[in-house]
C-alpha cells in the first residue's frame, strides 16, 4: 500500500511539473510575440533606397524651410487704359474718304495724318475767310478813322456807329472761320486763294497703335461716324472685380497676383491702386482698380485681355516642405526623412496651411534644422 501512495505522489509531481512548464512556455512564446511585432514595426519605418533607385525614380531631397503664407481675394477683369488713353476719330466735317493706308495694329504718332477727306463744301469756307480777312484791314482802318472824328465831332455818331458795326461782324466772321480752318487741320496764315483745296486731312491726337479701322476709300463719312480707334497701351492697367462680402479686405497698395485665365503657371505682380465704393446691383461686386508693377509687363497684353488675379490680404512665414514631400497614407501625414546614404525612415508630421506649393509643418521643431526629406517622390516609396 505504501508503495501506491508513493506512485500516486510521483505521478502528481509530474503532473505538477508539467504544468509549471507548459505556463512557462507559454509565457515565454508570448514575450517573443511581442518583441517581435515591435521589431517588426520599427522595421517598416526604415526604408532602404540605392542611389539607382534614388535616380531613376528622380527623387529630390529638401530641408524646412521658411515660406511666406499668403491669405487672398480672388478676383476676375480684364486690361484695359485710361480713358485719355483711347481716342475715337472721327471728322468734324462730312466728307469722302479720300486715301487711307492704315491697318488694324500699326503703330501712329501724335499729329500723323490718318485719312484724308473730300468735298467741295471745304472750297467755300476757306474763300469766305479770304474774303472776311480782306474786308478786315480795310473797316478796321475805317473804324479807327471814324473813332476819331467822332470825338472831334467832325463826323456824326451815326456814321461811327456803322462803322464799329461792320468792323465786329466781318471781324467775328473771321475769327469763325479761322477756328473752323483749325479744326480742318488748315494753316489760315499761309492760306491764300492758290492754296485753296476741296481735302483735308484728318490727324491723330494721341500716340498709340491702331486697333480698330472702319473707313475705306470712296466711303462718306459723316461727322458722327467713329473712323479709327487709337489705343495707346503704354499705361495699361488692370479692372478687376470681386464681391462685395470681399470688400473689407481689400485695401490700396495691396499686392496683386496676375495670371491669363486657364494659365497659372506664370504670374505677374501688380498692386491695387483705386478701390470703387458703389456697388453693382446686378452682379454684386465692385470694380478695382489695379497697376502692374514691372511696366514692361504690359508689352505683353492688348486691351480687353481677360485675366484672374489674386489680391493679397495677409501675409505669414512658417516652416513648411513642398506639398509633395507630404504623403497622406491611411489617414495619416508622413514624410521620408533621410537618415543616412542610403537609409531613410517614414516619420509623422503635423500640417497646417498649403500655399503656393508649400504646406506649413507644425511639428517642424521635432527634427533638426538640417533635416533632409524626400521632396520629390516620397509617394512612391510609402506606397510600395
Amino acid at each position: 500500500m505504501f508503495n501506491n501512495f508513493k506512485n500516486i505522489i510521483t505521478i502528481k509531481g509530474l503532473l505538477i511539473m508539467v504544468l509549471i512548464s507548459l505556463v512557462s512556455c507559454n509565457s515565454k512564446n508570448k514575450e517573443d510575440v511581442i518583441t517581435i511585432e515591435s521589431s517588426e514595426s520599427s522595421e517598416k519605418d526604415i526604408i532602404t533606397i540605392t542611389d539607382a533607385q534614388f535616380v531613376s525614380s528622380d527623387m529630390v531631397l529638401g530641408k524646412i524651410t521658411k515660406q511666406e503664407f499668403t491669405t487672398s481675394v480672388k478676383a476676375n477683369g480684364m486690361f484695359d487704359v485710361p480713358p485719355e488713353n483711347k481716342a475715337s476719330i472721327s471728322a468734324y466735317f462730312a466728307g469722302y474718304v479720300k486715301t487711307i493706308s492704315l491697318l488694324p495694329g500699326d503703330s501712329v504718332k501724335k499729329g500723323q495724318i490718318l485719312f484724308t477727306l473730300e468735298n467741295p463744301e471745304y472750297i467755300q469756307i476757306q474763300q469766305d475767310f479770304l474774303e472776311a480777312k480782306s474786308k478786315l484791314n480795310y473797316l478796321k482802318s475805317d473804324y479807327e478813322r471814324q473813332k476819331t472824328l467822332v470825338a472831334d465831332n467832325v463826323t456824326s455818331q451815326k456814321n461811327y456807329l456803322k462803322s464799329e458795326s461792320d468792323y465786329k461782324v466781318t471781324l467775328a466772321q473771321y475769327q469763325s472761320l479761322q477756328k473752323k480752318l483749325s479744326l480742318m487741320n488748315i494753316n489760315s496764315t499761309v492760306l491764300t486763294g492758290e492754296t485753296i483745296s476741296s481735302i483735308i486731312s484728318v490727324t491723330s491726337p494721341i500716340s498709340g497703335i491702331a486697333t480698330s479701322i472702319e473707313v475705306s476709300k470712296g466711303m462718306f463719312l459723316n461727322p458722327s461716324d467713329i473712323a479709327i480707334t487709337v489705343t495707346n497701351t503704354e499705361h495699361l492697367h488692370l479692372e478687376l472685380k470681386i464681391f462685395e462680402n470681399d470688400l473689407p479686405f481689400v485695401k490700396v497698395e495691396q499686392p496683386i497676383k496676375i495670371h491669363l485665365q486657364n494659365n497659372s503657371s506664370q504670374v505677374y505682380n501688380g498692386r491695387v491702386h483705386l478701390i470703387n465704393r458703389a456697388i453693382n446691383p446686378t452682379e454684386r461686386t465692385i470694380d478695382i482698380h489695379g497697376d502692374l508693377e514691372n511696366s514692361d509687363d504690359a508689352k505683353l497684353f492688348a486691351p480687353g485681355m481677360y485675366l484672374e488675379a489674386d489680391i493679397i490680404t495677409s501675409s505669414d512665414v512658417f516652416d513648411a516642405l513642398p506639398t509633395e514631400a507630404v504623403i497622406n497614407f491611411e489617414n495619416t501625414n508622413y514624410a521620408i526623412l533621410k537618415q543616412d546614404v542610403t537609409s531613410f525612415k517614414k516619420v509623422t508630421i503635423q500640417i497646417g496651411k498649403s500655399s503656393n506649393g508649400f504646406i506649413q509643418i507644425l511639428n517642424a521643431k521635432d527634427f533638426d534644422p538640417n533635416s533632409e526629406f524626400i521632396t520629390k517622390g516620397a509617394f512612391n516609396v510609402i506606397s510600395e
